[in-house]
């Protein structure tokens, strides 16, 4: 694990303005070397933005307003003052288009063009404004994810997962979702970075890492195909990003490899959050659908260090971004909010909803009766439940209420009252990795828990030598156990033993638990990574107890 301590050299801004040039840091020397670049011409800005000597989304923004400036300078008659506004409107096309994706870029270069009839001052005037907002702007982020972060995970030095560089390298200063992890490890709330070295051009390793060394953060780098594998092997508690676009309907465009991340850290219900400053929404993109991803140069992939390392005329995929569904982010925090992308939540609220019908018009789930909940896609600190008091087979995406999905306390007010059973999925969400809880009254698990319990309210239900009991993801599926609770009044106390059975350790040559319960009377509970796999889960779960009450005339409890 690297942990250099940082450096007493106060960093330098990634961008300058001196007499007339740009000077920039080169990113492409990094880490063997810091060196300046003189950027004297629009020509060489542009070459710098497109080689990646300069890169980031807000640096390169922060460059196109620069050689706008540059150009202003350079197409004013010394003699007479006069500005060629049609030069300087042509540097800003070629500026502009230097890199398609990232949206700050033509966002920075308008918006020194809006004062271009103030002459050359005044655009330089303006960029430099921007540099000294950039390095605000980012501060407000960064502090607005921190406590995000915080409200996320668990209470200890974390464990993060970032992909490709959004440090002060990408920014004027201070940087984006690298920014928030420097800040949480100056408060001591973090354990260790995993650094995606981001391929082919190894942003991550070279960059990332150099910058993570300088700050004296504690890091490893990890090779790109196995980030999934740490996420699985529950290695990291947050992935951070950054963004180059952002969709009104909040598809996130960032490095490639991005979207893969965003998957993984879904599966695993680890919070997927991105960084950006509000420059980087493009409020004229409906959605991910138009953002035009750039593709680069086949001998990035072809060679590394100038040495070949495909055969000759090998074909190559290379794009440089990807776009990751705004249902599979988390949040999307800039410096004046914080956004849950309602499309998300639309439609894990349309899946309950289309859910809940299917099982009323099975008579599963009559009139108000069951419930349904799902974790947020990639966090694990909150889910949505069905409302109560709501007829099912009229429940619709808004009769569902967002709770923390470990305590089952509201997170927020719409003005419906969570199903009275919410402690019983927040007994599931704390003590397993599930991502969906289905509680219904199907016909013959009711009757096989109101026969097991008949004597006491709990009991075992013992299942053996049942088919469909592959369908519940048993490493050994020949046998397993099938727990029934009493139907307490109080619903938590009801949690409170899940809870404790749950988190109890298998008998010694037992039978692996099924992935739900019986309550005498009152149903049954079955959960699963999804929605589908916890109803096919349910669904046969209820076959078997047909089975046993066709066949033997009783829940054969232990």
């Amino acid at each position: 694990m690297a942990s250099n301590p940082s450096s007493d050299r106060t960093p330098r801004p990634s961008l300058e303005w001196s007499d007339g040039v740009v000077l920039a840091v080169d990113q492409r020397a990094l880490p063997h070397e810091y060196r300046l670049l003189r950027l004297e011409t629009v020509d060489q800005l542009i070459d710098a933005v497109q080689s990646l000597a300069v890169r980031g989304a807000p640096a390169i923004g922060l460059a196109g307003a620069l050689g706008v400036a540059m150009s202003a300078f350079r197409h004013t008659d010394a003699t007479t003052g006069t500005l060629d506004r049609s030069a300087v409107r042509a540097d800003a096309a070629r500026i502009a288009a230097a890199r398609p994706t990232a949206v700050n870029l033509a966002w920075a270069v308008e918006r020194v063009l809006g004062v271009l009839g103030d002459g050359g001052q005044a655009v330089l005037d303006e960029a430099l404004a921007m540099l000294d907002e950039d390095i605000a702007v980012n501060r407000a982020a960064v502090n607005r994810a921190c406590e995000l972060v915080l409200s996320l995970t668990p209470d200890r030095p974390l464990r993060i997962l970032t992909h490709c560089n959004t440090g002060r390298l990408a920014t004027a200063a201070v940087g984006t979702a690298l920014g928030v992890i420097i800040e949480l490890s100056g408060r001591g709330l973090v354990e260790e970075v995993l650094v995606d070295e981001t391929r082919p051009l190894l942003q991550g390793a070279r960059l990332t890492a150099w910058e993570l060394s300088e700050a004296g953060v504690p890091y490893r780098l990890c090779v790109d195909s196995a980030a999934a594998s740490a996420l699985a092997r529950g290695l990291v508690d947050v992935v951070l990003v950054g963004a180059d676009r952002i969709a009104v309907n909040g598809d996130v465009a960032n490095k490639i490899g991005t979207y893969g991340l965003a998957l993984a850290a879904a599966r695993h219900h680890v919070p997927f959050i991105v960084v950006a400053p509000e420059s980087t929404r493009d409020p004229a993109l409906p959605d991910g659908s138009g953002i035009v991803v750039e593709e680069r140069s086949a001998h990035e992939v072809t060679s590394f260090a100038g040495t070949a390392v495909a055969p000759a005329g090998a074909g190559v995929y290379n794009p440089a971004f990807d776009v990751t569904p705004a249902e599979l982010v988390t949040a999307v925090v800039t410096e004046k909010e914080t956004v849950r992308p309602a499309a998300t939540r639309q439609r894990l609220g349309a899946d309950l909803a289309r859910f809940s019908r299917q099982f009323y018009e099975r008579g599963w789930m009559p009139a108000t009766s069951g419930n349904l909940s799902v974790r947020l896609p990639g966090e694990s600190a909150h889910a949505l439940i069905t409302a109560s008091g709501r007829d099912k087979g009229d429940l619709t995406a808004a009769d569902t209420v967002l709770v923390d999905a470990r305590t089952g306390e509201p997170a927020e007010e719409n003005g419906l009252r969570a199903s009275a059973e919410t402690s019983i999925h927040a007994a599931v969400y704390r003590a397993t990795d599930a991502g969906a809880v289905v509680h219904v009254h199907s016909p013959y698990a009711t009757a096989v828990a109101s026969r097991v319990g008949a004597a006491g309210g709990t009991g075992t239900l013992e299942l053996a030598g049942h088919e469909l009991l592959k369908a519940l993801g048993l490493s050994d599926p020949s046998r397993t156990t099938l727990p029934v609770f009493a139907n307490h009044a109080e619903v938590p106390r009801i949690a409170a033993e899940l809870e404790a059975h749950l988190l109890s350790d298998t008998p010694p040559g037992g039978p692996e638990r099924a992935p739900g319960l019986l309550i005498t009377d009152h149903g049954v509970t079955v959960w699963g990574r999804d929605l589908a796999q916890a109803r096919n889960r349910l669904e046969c779960l209820e076959s078997v107890c047909r089975h046993l009450v066709l066949t033997t005339g009783q829940g054969g409890h232990g």
